[in-house]
């Protein structure tokens, strides 16, 4: 009995070694190994939302979503140009990650249960925290939407905002005429064109349409009043874990870089500082690349190639952009925002 017991206590000592050796580093993961085989990062994107994805007459890509691709792509592959931006509408984005046919959609998706829970996808984190709200022709003198009454509403199906507009209004009573559009673009060209007397989308999403598509952008408003939660991230495969991690780290590397000053221009400078929490960011004490089966510069890579999160807020939706949308709840956590990433450590 006495040998026994001291074979079990054997036993679960070296089960606990060879999970504490586990814990030191971690395997790439069959989606790294095949980005890696590749060369390339393979990113479903928006077809065309100025600030989240849009290319240009040139094809050049940018905004918020791919900003968050372009920087995963410099962490595993040493480059951020590696990145195929794969433009998906609403009805395509999740057949698309679910197929294998891109590594990472990020495209201005929200996070929900339904989406989390029965999809086989994971929400890896919140670029953008946004809620849904209504646009309006000024001339109207529409100030909220509890006096939509009988309004037609142009909307996208397939997205989270069809829902969200029949639930608020049946919620306050009010009826009101959805007018259903497959594309973003239908939709769009549908309200200008006043086939509808409102439109509805992410607040963020109707700034940008109504700098980029309105006729006279001054003839619109945006009403204050927001009708739901829209927290939007990237999302990935369900079953690899690895490439979860490297996905979810990265974006958070880009908030801890705003929080500690680490910017594009000074992350060199800032290798020698001795704040144990940078040093941890740029591995010039740890290695924290390794347990996400990287190097230790991931994070420096990440930061050089697109700025900290604050610098790829500002140049893409911010002050530094058309859109020029506050950073409201999206401002670090010390800032008064909902901005937060868990510690590198």
């Amino acid at each position: 009995m006495k040998n026994t017991s001291k074979l079990k206590t054997l036993g679960s000592i070296g089960a606990a070694c060879v999970l504490l050796m586990g814990a030191s580093s971690a395997f790439a993961g069959k989606t790294l190994d095949a980005i890696k085989a590749r060369g390339q990062v393979v990113c479903g994107v928006n077809v065309g939302l100025a600030g989240f994805a849009a290319a240009d007459s040139q094809g050049k890509w940018t905004g918020i979503d791919v900003d968050a691709c372009r920087a995963i792509a410099a962490a595993v592959l040493s480059d951020p140009e590696k990145v195929k931006f794969v433009p998906l509408n609403a009805q395509q984005r999740f057949t698309a990650l679910q197929s294998g046919e891109v590594d990472i959609l990020s495209r201005n998706t929200t996070w929900t249960l339904t989406r989390d829970a029965s999809l086989g996808l994971s929400f890896v984190g919140v670029t953008y925290y946004d809620g849904q709200g209504f646009m309006v022709p000024k001339r109207l003198k529409i100030t909220s939407p509890k006096q939509l009454r009988n309004a037609s509403i142009c909307v996208q199906s397939g997205t989270t905002t069809e829902k969200n507009l029949t639930d608020y209004f049946k919620s306050i009573n009010v009826p009101i005429k959805p007018v259903v559009f497959e594309s973003l673009e239908a939709s769009v060209k549908a309200f200008f064109s006043g086939r509808c007397q409102a439109y509805t989308t992410d607040a963020s999403g109707m700034a940008a349409i109504r700098s980029k598509d309105a006729p006279k952008p001054e003839d619109y408003v945006i009403l204050p009043d927001l009708i739901s939660k829209e927290p939007l991230g990237p999302v990935v495969r369900r079953g690899d874990d690895e490439w979860f991690a490297i996905a979810k780290w990265v974006g958070y590397a880009l908030l801890e870089a705003e929080e500690y000053g680490v910017n594009k221009a000074n992350i060199d400078q800032m290798k020698t500082n001795t704040n144990p929490a940078i040093q941890r960011l740029l591995g010039t004490s740890d290695d924290m690349g390794k347990l996400l089966g990287l190097d230790r510069e991931w994070a420096i890579r990440a930061v050089k190639a697109v700025g900290n999160y604050g610098e790829m807020f500002e140049r893409n939706v911010g002050s530094g952009s058309p859109l020029k949308l506050p950073r409201g709840l999206n401002n670090l956590w010390n800032k008064g925002g909902m901005m937060y990433a868990p510690p590198i450590r």
